[in-house]
C-alpha cells in the first residue's frame, strides 16, 4: 500500500475514525485502490462494505476492490425489477473476479404487498418505488457497516458533478474511489482486466437500472439520460438520502 493511504490511518487509541473532511483532503489525489484500502484499513473489513448495482460501469470498481480485498462485503439491492441479464451479470462477475461475500438484498414483502400490490408505482410515484425497493432495503443492509464504497464518477454529471471522495453520509462513512477517473480509465480498468460488458450494453443500454424506468440512450445523450427518461428525476435515493 502507499503511503498516501497509511497517512489517513487512525491513531490506534482513537476513538473514532478520521473524519469526512480529512479523509477526503488526505485522499484527494489518491487512486481507486488506494482510497478502497484505506477505507478497509479505516474501518476493518466487517464494517465495510461495498454497494454494486452490476451494471454497465460495475465490474472495474468490482475488480479494483478484488484486487484489494475479494472478500469485502458487496451489497447488491434486487429490487424485483431488474432485467434478467443483470442477474446473470452479478453471477458471472462473481465468479470471474473470485467476490467472496454478496450479499443480494430484496425489498419487504410486507412492505411491497402493502404499498405496491399491483407493481404499477413505478409508473404513479417513482420516488415511492425506490424509496421501498432501493433506499429502504440499502438502509437495513448497510446497519452493521461504519463506511460504504459506491462507483458515482464526477463525469456522470448532474447532481454526480462534484462529489468528494469521501463524504460523511449520516453516521457512516461514503467513499467515492471513482469520483475523479475518467471515462477513458474506465474503459482501460476492462481492457486490462478482459471484463465482460454488461449484455445489455451492445443494445444502447450505457446505463443500467430497473426494467420499467431504464430505456436505450442515443450517442449524442449523457450516458445517464435513459434512467426515468422524461422525468424530473435522476436518482433513485440512495445517494440523496442518508442512511443513518
Amino acid at each position: 500500500m502507499s503511503a498516501l493511504a497509511h497517512q489517513v490511518l487512525p491513531d490506534p487509541g482513537a476513538p473514532t475514525s478520521p473524519p469526512a473532511e480529512e479523509l477526503d483532503r488526505a485522499l484527494r489525489g489518491a487512486s481507486p485502490s488506494e482510497v478502497i484500502a484505506a477505507a478497509l484499513k479505516t474501518v476493518g473489513r466487517e464494517r465495510l462494505a461495498l454497494v454494486s448495482s452490476f451494471g454497465t460501469e460495475s465490474a472495474a470498481l468490482l475488480k479494483v476492490m478484488a484486487d484489494v480485498d475479494p472478500a469485502i462485503p458487496v451489497v447488491f439491492l434486487d429490487t424485483g425489477w431488474l432485467f434478467e441479464e443483470t442477474l446473470a451479470y452479478r453471477d458471472t462477475l462473481i465468479e470471474k473476479l473470485g467476490l467472496r461475500d454478496v450479499r443480494s438484498i430484496k425489498p419487504l414483502e410486507e412492505t411491497l404487498s402493502r404499498e405496491d400490490p399491483d407493481r404499477e408505482l413505478w409508473f404513479s410515484d417513482p420516488d415511492a418505488c425506490c424509496r421501498i425497493r432501493k433506499v429502504e432495503p440499502l438502509k437495513r443492509a448497510l446497519a452493521p457497516f461504519a463506511a460504504w464504497i459506491n462507483g458515482r464518477k464526477r463525469f456522470q454529471g448532474g447532481l454526480r458533478a462534484d462529489i468528494p471522495v469521501v463524504e460523511q453520509d449520516g453516521i457512516r462513512l461514503k467513499f467515492n474511489p471513482f469520483a475523479n477517473v475518467s471515462r477513458e480509465a474506465i474503459e482501460a480498468i476492462f481492457k486490462g482486466a478482459n471484463l465482460p460488458p454488461h449484455p445489455l450494453a451492445a443494445s444502447g443500454f450505457l446505463s443500467v437500472g430497473c426494467m420499467p424506468c431504464t430505456s436505450r440512450t442515443s450517442p449524442d445523450e449523457d450516458a445517464r439520460a435513459g434512467r426515468w427518461r422524461g422525468r424530473a428525476k435522476s436518482e433513485c435515493g440512495i445517494h440523496t438520502v442518508k442512511t443513518s
